[in-house]
């Protein structure tokens, strides 16, 4: 039995609006800056599984996409301040622009040739930022916001909200490419690309397509952070922690749907909130580290694999923990 995808959307919502009210409900501000952070995750795990899951493309330049949309929430703020909304929309236009381009550039390459081309474009953007001072260069940039908005209270509910309608979009998108031709494409490419291109299957329009979807939604991601952060500068938008954390999430979740990079991102991103509060945020990434060895080892198809696993390999006469009796007769003497 499959859902609508204007049901799943309402799910979705409906599922949204209640973390939303939970929060409120809690009435600790700190859940909104931390919630944010994993929504957020949500978003660019989700994102990079559209290239790297579907179609088996490992792309190292996730931080590269993220800071375009930040970045170009800055240059647009420097010219004239607008709505998030709107900042959102122009941060994905332009990452996706540019992770059309980077796609067509790099994906003739394959396999650690393209991962080196997408880790080589995240440099290069990071210098060309430093060297801008337009945006504040190597010295950063403030976005001063308001301390409240209407009717939200404060602002950081605002920025929750918004990083959860972006959320359940790429959520709904990544359901939407998985179930269509579209990403049955995707699929056969990932399986073997030799023999789908000599079944005739437009490989490279295929590619172009999942670089550009990627893209934007991990620029969307990126533009309300400056928002949400208040001074941006290159070493916090192209963070490290957006690279490996992106990559991360979808393999510890699962690739092959979009439920994976899902259960990655919640987990692991609150793991790291909990982890800041208790400890330092500076073990973060060693937490990502233990996790993803550990995963590789165990479950090398992430937690999606392993229950797809348990359920194939479960005993055909035991329903739950039961054994079930049957009225075969004995086998004779």
């Amino acid at each position: 039995m499959t859902v609508r995808s204007d049901i799943f959307l309402l799910i979705c919502l409906v599922v949204g609006a209640a973390v939303f009210a939970a929060a409120l409900a809690l009435g600790n501000e700190y859940y909104f800056f931390a919630g944010y952070v994993v929504l957020q995750y949500v978003v660019l795990s989700t994102a990079w599984n559209i290239l790297g899951g579907y179609c088996g493309y490992v792309n190292f330049g996730s931080a590269a996409f993220f800071a375009l949309g930040a970045y170009s929430t800055v240059a647009i703020h420097q010219f004239h301040p607008m709505p998030i909304p709107v900042l959102v929309v122009g941060g994905g236009l332009v990452s996706g622009v540019v992770g059309f381009g980077m796609g067509y550039l790099t994906l003739r390459l394959r396999g650690a040739f393209f991962a080196i081309a997408t880790l080589a474009l995240a440099v290069v953007l990071e210098t060309l930022v430093v060297n801008w001072d337009y945006v504040g260069g190597s010295r950063g940039a403030y976005i001063v916001r308001p301390e409240t908005i209407a009717p939200f209270g404060s602002y950081i509910k605002y920025l929750f909200l918004i990083m959860m309608l972006l959320a359940v979009g790429s959520i709904t998108v990544a359901r939407l490419i998985e179930r269509s031709r579209l990403g049955y494409g995707f699929a056969t490419i990932r399986d073997d690309e030799l023999a789908a291109e000599a079944s005739g299957v437009p490989t490279l329009r295929l590619k172009l397509i999942a670089t550009t979807i990627s893209g934007a939604l991990m620029g969307m991601a990126g533009a309300p952070f400056p928002y949400y952060i208040g001074f941006l500068q290159p070493s916090s938008a192209f963070s490290l922690d957006y690279a490996v954390n992106s990559i991360a999430m979808p393999l510890i979740g699962g690739t092959t749907g979009w439920v994976g990079p899902l259960i990655g991102a919640v987990l692991l991103g609150s793991l790291q909130q909990i982890a800041t509060v208790t400890i330092s945020s500076a073990v973060n990434l060693l937490i990502v580290g233990f996790l993803l060895v550990g995963f590789v080892i165990v479950a090398p198809n992430g937690i999606i694999g392993l229950v797809q696993k348990y359920v194939e390999h479960k005993p055909a006469g035991r329903v739950g923990r039961r054994p079930v009796k049957t009225d075969l007769p004995k086998a004779a003497p």
